[in-house]
């Protein structure tokens, strides 16, 4: 499995919008991809900073997705404001959740 991890930087004000708008425009455009595999949001409301981790199913799936997260990515960071601070890819190691 493979993850995108991408770093927004805004208002603290705005993260409950920034979250809103991952959930209604964000996450059913990345759910249309082969090889998706979930999303988590991760908000400090302290800082402002959203993070959205996307996981595939291989790299090479990971990277044909590309497109949709730039663009994705880029509506978000206009709708609220926020400034694109960080995009990095990496494998994934290890993930455990427990029910």
């Amino acid at each position: 499995m493979h993850a995108r991890m991408s770093t927004l930087e805004g208002s603290p004000d705005e993260l409950d919008e920034g979250l809103r708008d991952v959930k209604e425009h964000v996450l059913p455009q990345l759910k249309q991809q082969d090889g998706f595999k979930g999303f988590i949001a991760l908000g400090n409301r302290q800082s402002g900073e959203l993070i959205g981790i996307t996981f595939w199913e291989s790299e090479r799936v990971m990277r044909a997705s590309e497109e949709v997260g730039d663009r994705t990515r880029r509506e978000t960071a206009e709708d609220t404001g926020d400034t694109i601070a960080d995009v990095k890819r990496y494998e994934v190691g290890l993930f455990e959740m427990s029910s």
